[in-house]
């Protein structure tokens, strides 16, 4: 959907104003510090919870665009995106580690989601998997163990109440709440995070790539185990890595 001006009509952007790949950090205020890392970056949209910067790596364009919290926002952002000309994207995001082994500054490379959110549920039956492209699951996790990063690959688990998994004995349906949270970790979930369902699904309908990294900020069960749960928040290691697989797939594409 367009404006009249011709641009798209929540990301604010014009054909050819983006790369072919996109970074998707959710905090807007992330992106300049990701677009610094490309050559002759440029800030072409901020509108809404969207700003969108557009460089080149390796002599390709790439584009760093945030997509704000939660399912709807990311979906408008990808949706909008691809109609401007983008067709692979790369979540770099933050999560709660869940998997008693992942630690504070972990990495986790998503290879699915649970669809424990709205978003998806309008683009395809729940019966259909929200999963990742094989391609960037494999350079984000050869690029993450090149930088010396401690690394976990698998399944996160996506919702849409902040709250509904921190505080689910508050709420009127704490009994799923709290039964599928152990069934998440019964079955090995890593990490909870909310964007990632909704982007794999909504790409898997728009025919394009999508990936995921997270940094686990911290790790509610190893508190609740009384194992060490030091917060850490510095997403540089993790920018690094997603730049070092953006290399590796322009190089493979090419």
């Amino acid at each position: 959907m367009k404006r009249a001006d011709g641009t798209q009509f929540h990301i604010g952007l014009k054909d050819g104003e983006v790369g072919k790949y996109v970074i998707l950090p959710g905090d807007p205020k992330r992106c300049e510090k990701i677009a610094s890392y490309l050559e002759k970056p440029e800030k072409i949209a901020d509108l809404r919870e969207y700003m969108v910067y557009t460089g080149y790596l390796n002599g390709v364009k790439v584009s760093v665009a945030s997509t704000g919290i939660g399912g709807p926002s990311a979906a408008i952002a990808m949706q909008e995106l691809t109609d401007a000309g983008a067709d692979t994207f790369i979540r770099l995001g933050t999560c709660g580690g869940m998997n008693i082994d992942v630690q504070g500054g972990d990495l986790i490379v998503a290879t699915g989601a649970v669809r424990m959110e709205g978003t998806s549920k309008e683009y395809a039956p729940i019966e259909f998997p929200a999963v990742a492209n094989h391609e960037i699951v494999k350079v984000l996790e050869e690029a993450a163990i090149e930088k010396g990063a401690s690394v976990h690959v698998g399944v996160v688990q996506c919702k849409d109440s902040f709250y509904g998994q921190h505080e689910p004995e508050n709420m009127p349906v704490s009994y799923e709440l709290e039964g599928k949270w152990k069934a998440w970790l019964d079955l090995g979930c890593l990490g909870s995070e909310m964007e990632s369902a909704a982007l794999f699904t909504v790409a898997n309908y728009l025919n394009v790539r999508c990936g995921t990294i997270l940094l686990a900020v911290e790790n509610q069960e190893r508190a609740k185990a009384g194992l060490p749960n030091i917060g850490f928040y510095d997403t540089t290691l993790e920018t690094e890595v997603v730049i070092q697989a953006l290399k590796k797939l322009i190089e493979k594409d090419n």
